[in-house]
């Protein structure tokens, strides 16, 4: 692959300046494991970060997804944090996030491996005009995220993510429980006691987004950058790097990088990154969360790297 300078770069990635189309076509085939990103959506209102209408927007993520196609490893896996959006002057639902996944699927051969739903329990309540005027919608707080592969069987692994047991399950594993037959039918045998280090996860994700204080943020102050408006939290990347990467030669891709919350969490879990944006501002002051708080050194360098 012959990619152009990056912006920056870190022990294990780099981030890069531009088109991530363009700079996806130098990416050698089947070389990424993991794409997971959060792309812009299609909203009604435009943004500061950019933003395609909702007729226009399958169309014009398709050619990125013929890329997304290609770069994949064949068990690699594609996830989208894409929010859904209001049509134009009514309390109504637009369906574009579900055309892009029909598309996905239909046009370019995507396989749905599961579709997840990021709940975000501290949103506001939005659309203002339905929810807070006319009372006659209740706000919208969650996020779809599709994930997406090339083949039917993805790396992945669920004892990566398991969650904590609860004090109930807890109890149980403790206590004993007895193998019998719900009402509606479901087997509980004597294999629900066996202890697996915690409980498989749900496809809702409750994270809530509520950071307005941290390094990146107070360091964008300092330096009078305005920092990224639509920055999702790092535990929906870590998840996602968790269940479907296993091992430091994995490389993992954000095309719409944003302020790099991809590349900080896939530097802090020991995975190779690159990272891509197109607004120099956003990327610049990214650099903010490769450095080390406390020293205030920055592990980043100026030197070429090879992803």
């Amino acid at each position: 692959m012959v990619l152009p300078e990056p912006y920056y770069k870190t022990p294990l990635g780099s981030a890069y300046l531009g088109d991530s189309l363009e700079i996806m076509k130098e990416l050698d085939k089947e070389s990424v494991n993991l794409i997971v990103t959060s792309p812009p959506f299609a909203l009604r209102r435009k943004k500061e970060y950019g933003n395609v209408d909702a007729n226009e927007y399958v169309k014009w993520f398709l050619q990125f997804g013929e890329e997304f196609k290609r770069i994949l490893a064949d068990d690699g896996s594609l996830v989208i944090d894409i929010g859904g959006s209001w049509n134009e002057g009514e309390p109504t639902r637009s369906l574009y996030h579900f055309e892009l996944l029909i598309s996905l699927c239909k046009e370019l051969g995507f396989k749905l491996a599961q579709e997840f739903y990021w709940y975000n329990p501290s949103k506001l309540p939005s659309p203002a005009e339905w929810v807070n005027v006319r009372r006659i919608r209740v706000k919208d707080s969650v996020d779809p995220i599709w994930w997406l592969s090339k083949n039917a069987f993805p790396k992945a692994d669920n004892r990566r993510i398991l969650s904590p047991y609860s004090p109930s399950m807890l109890g149980l594993l403790k206590n004993g429980y007895k193998a019998k037959k719900r009402p509606s039918g479901h087997d509980i045998s004597v294999k629900f006691k066996r202890n697996n280090n915690g409980a498989i996860p749900p496809n809702l994700l409750s994270i809530p987004n509520t950071s307005s204080n941290d390094y990146y943020q107070r360091q964008c102050r300092e330096e009078g950058i305005e920092p990224h408006p639509a920055r999702f939290p790092s535990k929906l990347p870590e998840f996602f790097i968790n269940f479907c990467t296993d091992g430091r030669d994995d490389l993992v891709l954000d095309p719409f990088a944003g302020s790099n919350v991809t590349g900080e969490v896939a530097e802090k879990l020991g995975r190779r990154w690159i990272a891509i944006e197109i607004d120099e501002t956003y990327l610049k002051a990214s650099k903010f969360r490769f450095e080390f708080e406390q020293q205030k050194l920055p592990i980043f360098s100026t030197e070429r790297c090879a992803p």
